[in-house]
């Protein structure tokens, strides 16, 4: 279990400096109210989390610890964003449509909600 969350946790180090990263590249190019920085952070994650789900699954690979420094570490100090896009995208694969829809309504909408709950609180 030890060895589990130090690869979990230098990967998602990683992911966390390379989401800065993004958001100082993208900040200083562009000036604007669109959050583009995060934006790009969450198709990018999502893209890679796919790209590195389906590699470990091709090279028989999905049930190690590179699975937890890539998916859980990596990916998640990136964006967990892209645990969402992948859990969405399972839900639709596995034919529970209505399931998927729910769970992105309702993740936005009680985010958003938790959100301002938050804010509202600490005053």
């Amino acid at each position: 279990m030890l060895k589990t969350i130090l690869f979990i946790g230098i990967g998602g180090a990683i992911g966390s400096i390379l989401r800065y990263l993004t958001s100082v590249m993208v900040t200083k190019y562009w000036a604007n109210q669109f959050p583009l920085a995060t934006f790009i952070t969450n198709v990018l994650g999502c893209f890679v989390i796919g790209l590195f789900i389906g590699l470990l699954e091709k090279n028989n690979l999905a049930n190690g610890s590179l699975k937890w420094f890539l998916i859980t570490g990596f990916c998640g100090g990136y964006t967990t964003f892209s645990t969402f896009g992948f859990e969405n995208y399972s839900l639709f694969q596995s034919n529970n449509s209505i399931l998927a829809f729910g769970y992105i309504a309702m993740s936005v909408l009680l985010g958003i909600f938790a959100v301002w709950l938050g804010l509202f609180v600490s005053k």
